[in-house]
């Protein structure tokens, strides 16, 4: 684990192997750690860069709204501190619109984007709504909250198929600081419909998505790619596809990485 102070606040990351730059960018209430499973196979021919996103993991929170700009300025600050002028981005849901941002905030930067359980549209007024309640759900319950939206994350029947996974995942997420909760989601709120980058980003982009996705419509998501070169993986389960589907996305991505 390493430290950069930006902006006098504490930022942690990973940096390991030698290669193509992979930047792996975690979810909403998960951390670095969930990357754990395939830093050691992704580092042998890339060098692997992990990073604690703002108020989430041992990244500290840099103010009440923390939007997918500021995350992605903080990910380029890491970049620029390790020399790395070009990356591949994997963003899981969250970390998927702040790889978004950062595509359009440092395009010559990029060098492939992987939209993991992710989308490139802004929240519907609804979703808006609902990012609301959640604001008031978790400033009631903290750890009501915390395992209320992690269970939803996994489609049914692996709910209970892979209840230790699903644990150790509420157990991370419940780390997370009040703060950095209540932040993402004021900056998931305002972010930006990004659609147009999948249409002329003059680098390769693959979206993987689940067909049991309680929280990204499958149907809604197709949508998006309709008309572009997005290379689509589809899995039959839920929205952690790193958990559900982790073979299959081991391999997913690892061709993604030959291949740009």
């Amino acid at each position: 684990m390493k430290i950069l102070h930006y902006k006098n606040t504490k930022i942690s990351y990973t940096d390991q192997g030698k290669g193509t730059a992979v930047v792996l960018l975690h979810g909403f209430l998960e951390n670095q750690t969930m990357w754990d499973a395939f830093v050691p196979e992704f580092s042998k021919k890339n060098r692997v860069v992990t990073i604690d996103l703002l108020g989430h993991g041992q990244t500290e929170c840099l103010g009440y709204v923390h939007s997918m700009e500021d995350q992605a300025d903080m990910v380029h600050a890491v970049l620029h501190e390790l020399k790395i002028r070009k990356a591949v981005l994997v963003g899981h849901s969250m970390g998927g619109y702040i790889a978004l941002a950062f595509a359009e905030l440092y395009p010559d930067a990029m060098k492939g984007l992987v939209l993991l359980n992710s989308t490139s549209r802004a929240d519907s007024a609804e979703r808006k709504k609902n990012r609301d309640r959640a604001i008031v759900a978790v400033k009631q319950n903290f750890a009501a909250f915390v395992r209320m939206s992690i269970g939803n994350l996994f489609s049914e029947d692996n709910r209970e198929l892979l209840a230790d996974a699903v644990e150790n995942v509420k157990n991370e997420a419940l780390k997370t600081p009040l703060q950095g909760v209540v932040a993402s989601l004021e900056g998931m709120k305002i972010r930006k419909d990004r659609e147009v980058i999948l249409h002329f980003a003059k680098y390769p982009i693959q979206l993987v998505l689940g067909k049991k996705d309680g929280v990204l419509i499958y149907e809604d998501n197709l949508e998006q790619i309709v008309g572009t070169p997005v290379k689509l993986t589809s899995f039959p389960d839920g929205h952690m596809s790193h958990i559900e589907n982790k073979n299959k996305l081991q391999r997913v991505l690892l061709e993604f990485f030959k291949n740009v």
